[in-house]
């Protein structure tokens, strides 16, 4: 393997794809496995082995979330100003492996301190890798985008993998002949620390076929000054760990957080409007209400790992399609199934209406994302009219659910990070993509409170009632992502004004 490529003999690379992408999709694939498979077994860990109750759970299940996306901002920056994207990697992954680790070992007794090891761990690992795709193009390739697609396809495969496997054995669907019942929850976080070390290994093994991409932004710093940021920066990174456990494990003070973190940066956001012309400040605004809306998305979506987490557990069958499946892997993992089976066909037909004309703005499809939103909810909804008397209903059409909400996922995967970086001016950029880091985590936060309410409902219940307690604020949420949804498409017109040029 050479060793010392230039970005320029990366980037010239002939066919559809750089080598370099393949060894970063696996890392990637890997990374995902690991952190799906954790994110799945979550809250029913807390609920069946540490015996929270289900609103209790809902909460710390959004705290732990909001704290992953709010450190991955965190993460991010350390990478651009000391560590490089390679060694903010490489710490990141070496802090996953730690955590899983020690969930494996004794999840029960040492549960806080594992989440708080890979909650540091992922913000270091998140955003660099797909950075480091960014830059295996050139800026005006038109092959970033198949190969953004290849790896987003690499993501999605991670996290179908993980998200069925780790909850599956952990429940005893899987593996039950081999794995003891008292070490199933062990086995399933183990398995997330051993994929993560393949992925660091896969890792490890090709980044000299990276060049200079992701080096140490340092490297013209005197090396023992160099030396003393990073490992002042590793330093403090483990030093951050219990005060993380702390606020993750007392959801009121995750309350706190949040409170003052996303008032504070909007206020920023304000004071750096004045130094910008109002055609810029124009966009920024545009770039708000995406930021907006996406809190709200992903609060509605990511109920996938708190309450519709416990409502598989509780009031799903277990087969689809007459297979014999764990329910709560379902839940887990057939969005990631639907997104690699039909997230080309999605881009075709965004290609055959542009062909055409008639494609939808961004903000249109933002809209669409949510009505596709609300049709899946109203589908979690509609299962309850299935229920047996025992308040079990069909997971075949839970899992239908979940097919309708994939292609809003798919209106929204074109968006994102990118509108951000066009609406942005070159100097406020890695704070509008803080902030939509930030978005992210209020999103999971509000998943939590979400979770929570629906499950107060239930306290107490039998299954049934539990069923239609859910089942109704399944239908709730329908109705506010239907509302989301239409506001969106009928002042798209405003906020396409407001974005001018941008696309």
């Amino acid at each position: 393997m050479r060793q010392n490529l230039t970005i320029e003999q990366i980037q010239n690379f002939k066919g559809k794809y750089p080598k370099q992408l393949w060894y970063l999709f696996f890392s990637e694939m890997w990374e995902r496995f690991s952190f799906y498979g954790m994110r799945g077994m979550l809250v029913i860990f807390m609920v069946n082995q540490l015996m929270m109750n289900d609103e209790v759970a809902n909460l710390q299940y959004g705290a732990t979330q909001a704290f992953v996306y709010a450190f991955t901002f965190v993460g991010g920056l350390f990478a651009d100003k000391i560590l490089g994207y390679r060694k903010s990697l490489f710490w990141g992954g070496m802090l996953i492996i730690v955590g899983s680790v020690i969930l494996a070992i004794d999840p029960k007794q040492f549960f806080f301190m594992g989440i708080g090891f890979t909650i540091i761990g992922t913000g270091f690992f998140k955003p660099n890798i797909s950075t480091m795709v960014g830059k295996l193009y050139k800026d005006d390739d038109n092959r970033r985008d198949a190969g953004f697609s290849l790896f987003y396809a690499g993501v999605n495969l991670g996290a179908l993998i993980g998200g069925y496997l780790c909850i599956a054995v952990a429940n005893g669907n899987m593996l039950s002949s081999i794995v003891p019942v008292n070490l199933r929850w062990n086995v399933a976080f183990g398995f997330a620390s051993i994929v993560m070390m393949i992925s660091l290994l896969t890792f490890v093994q090709t980044q000299k076929s990276l060049g200079e991409i992701g080096l140490s932004p340092l490297l013209d710093l005197d090396k023992s000054k160099k030396k003393t940021y990073e490992y002042l920066t590793y330093i403090g990174s483990i030093l951050v760990i219990p005060i993380i456990i702390l606020l993750v494990s007392n959801s009121e003070y995750t309350d706190i957080f949040m409170y003052i973190i996303g008032p504070c940066s909007l206020l920023y956001l304000l004071y750096e409007m004045k130094n910008f012309s109002l055609k810029e400040n124009k966009k920024l605004i545009a770039a708000l209400i995406f930021i907006l809306f996406s809190i709200v998305f992903w609060a509605f979506f990511e109920q996938s790992g708190g309450s519709l987490s416990l409502f598989a557990a509780s009031n799903l069958e277990n087969t689809v399609l007459g297979v014999k499946l764990d329910p709560n892997g379902v839940n887990n993992s057939a969005n990631s199934l639907f997104v690699i089976v039909f997230a080309a066909l999605v881009g075709l037909v965004w290609l055959w209406m542009g062909k055409r004309k008639i494609e939808p703005n961004t903000v249109v499809k933002f809209g669409l994302g949510f009505l596709f939103l609300a049709g899946g909810f109203w589908v979690f909804y509609y299962t309850k009219f299935f229920a047996d008397a025992n308040g079990i209903t069909s997971l075949d059409l839970f899992t239908f659910g979940w097919f309708v909400i994939t292609f809003g996922e798919l209106c929204l995967s074109p968006i994102g990070m990118s509108i951000m970086t066009k609406l942005s001016p070159a100097k406020l950029q890695a704070v509008m993509m803080g902030m939509w880091f930030l978005a992210s985590a209020y999103g999971q936060y509000f998943a939590g409170l979400l979770g929570a309410n629906i499950a107060s409902a239930s306290e107490n219940s039998t299954n049934i009632e539990k069923l239609i307690a859910y089942a109704d604020g399944y239908k709730q949420l329908a109705i506010y992502a239907l509302i989301a949804g239409l506001l969106l498409i009928v002042i798209s017109p405003w906020v396409k004004k407001l974005m001018q040029e941008v696309k």
